[in-house]
C-alpha cells in the first residue's frame, strides 16, 4: 500500500515543486483517486508543493474531479490547468493526441449502462448481482463483467458478502455523462402546432397513451415536469418504435428538422425506460436519464440539468 508521501514524480521547475501523479485513465473515478494521492503527497513533502494529475488526455469529468479536489492537472495533448501562488497556466481546447483505436469496451455501452443506471437509481442499497440481473433484464455474466469494470474505475465496490453498491454516485454520473451521446439514439424531428412547450408535452403524452405506445418524456419536457424549471419550446419523448404514419397524422406532425419543436426518439436500448414514472399526468424517464439526455439539448438545457442534479439527485 502506498503511503501519503508516495508520488509518481516530484518535479522542481520555475521555482516551484510539483507532486505529480500519472494515470492512463482520465475518467472521473481514476482521476479522483490520483488527485487524492497527489494532494496527500504534496502535504507530506513539507514544502509548498503543488499537487498535479497528469494524463494522456483529460476529459470533462476528470477536470471536474480535479477541481473538486483542488488539484491541478495537465495532459500530454497540450492542455493544462495549473493554478497556485505565483503561477497560472491554463491551456484548453487542444485535441486528444492519444485516441484509442478500435471500439473500446465500456461500462456505459447501451445495454451495459443498465447496470450503472440501476445503481444510481438505488445509491444507498447494496445488491446481489443476481438481483441486478433480474431488475435490469441483462445476463448475470454481463452484470459481473460490468461491475468488475466499475470496481476497477472506483465507481462501485463489493462488501464482505459480495453485495454491490455504488461507491461514489457523483463520479459515476460524471463518467457516464462524459461518454453519453444522445445523438446515438434515432431522433425524428418535426413540428406540431402548439401554444407552448408544456401544452405540446401534454398533447403528445395523451396521444401516445391513447395509441398505446410505450413512451416517456425526457430533456426539457421532463425537466419541466420534475422541477418546473424554465419555459421551453422543444418537447422530447422516447418511444419504443418509430412512429407510424397514422400516429404522425394524429399528432399533426410535420417533418421539419430546422423548425422542429418535437423530437420523437427511438432509444438504442430499452433501458432508458427504467424507473419511468408519471409526473403531473406525463410519464417521464428517471431523473438520472433526464440529466444525461439534457447534455445535447437546446435552449436552457445546461441550467435545467444542473437543477435536476441538485434538486433531485443531490450529487
Amino acid at each position: 500500500m502506498r503511503s501519503s508521501g508516495d508520488v509518481d514524480a516530484v518535479v522542481t521547475a520555475v521555482g516551484q515543486t510539483f507532486a505529480v501523479e500519472l494515470t492512463e485513465a482520465a475518467s472521473a473515478g481514476p482521476v479522483a483517486i490520483h488527485a487524492e494521492r497527489a494532494a496527500g503527497a504534496a502535504k507530506a513533502l513539507r514544502k509548498r508543493a503543488i499537487p498535479v494529475v497528469a494524463v494522456p488526455y483529460m476529459g470533462p469529468s476528470g477536470k471536474d474531479a480535479c477541481e473538486r479536489a483542488g488539484v491541478s492537472w495537465l495532459d500530454f495533448s497540450g492542455n493544462a490547468h495549473i493554478v497556485a501562488p505565483g503561477i497560472r497556466i491554463i491551456v484548453d481546447g487542444r485535441p486528444n493526441q492519444f485516441p484509442k483505436r478500435g471500439r473500446p469496451s465500456s461500462a456505459f455501452a447501451p445495454k451495459s449502462s443498465r447496470i450503472a443506471r440501476w445503481l444510481l437509481m438505488h445509491p444507498a442499497e447494496a445488491m446481489a448481482q443476481r438481483d441486478i440481473s433480474q431488475a435490469t433484464g441483462v445476463s448475470e455474466g454481463l452484470v459481473s463483467r460490468v461491475v468488475s469494470r466499475l470496481e476497477e474505475e472506483h465507481y462501485a465496490a463489493r462488501d464482505d458478502r459480495g453485495l454491490v453498491r455504488v461507491s461514489n454516485p457523483q463520479l459515476l454520473l460524471d463518467a457516464w455523462q462524459d461518454e453519453y451521446r444522445f445523438s446515438k439514439h434515432t431522433i425524428i424531428q418535426g413540428h406540431v402546432a402548439a401554444r407552448s412547450g408544456d401544452a405540446l408535452t401534454r398533447f403528445v403524452a395523451d396521444a401516445l397513451s391513447a395509441a398505446k405506445v410505450e413512451h416517456a418524456a425526457t430533456g426539457l419536457s421532463a425537466a419541466w415536469q420534475l422541477t418546473r424549471f424554465a419555459g421551453f419550446r422543444t418537447a422530447t419523448f422516447f418511444v419504443d418504435a418509430e412512429p407510424s404514419a397514422a400516429l404522425k397524422a394524429n399528432l399533426g406532425f410535420r417533418d421539419d428538422a430546422r423548425g422542429a419543436n418535437l423530437w420523437l426518439v427511438v432509444p438504442n436500448d430499452a433501458g432508458v425506460f427504467q424507473g419511468a414514472e408519471e409526473r403531473d399526468g406525463v410519464r417521464c424517464v428517471h431523473p438520472v436519464q433526464v440529466y444525461l439526455d439534457l447534455k445535447e439539448h437546446p435552449e436552457r438545457s445546461v441550467d435545467a440539468a444542473e437543477r435536476i442534479r441538485t434538486e433531485l439527485l443531490g450529487w
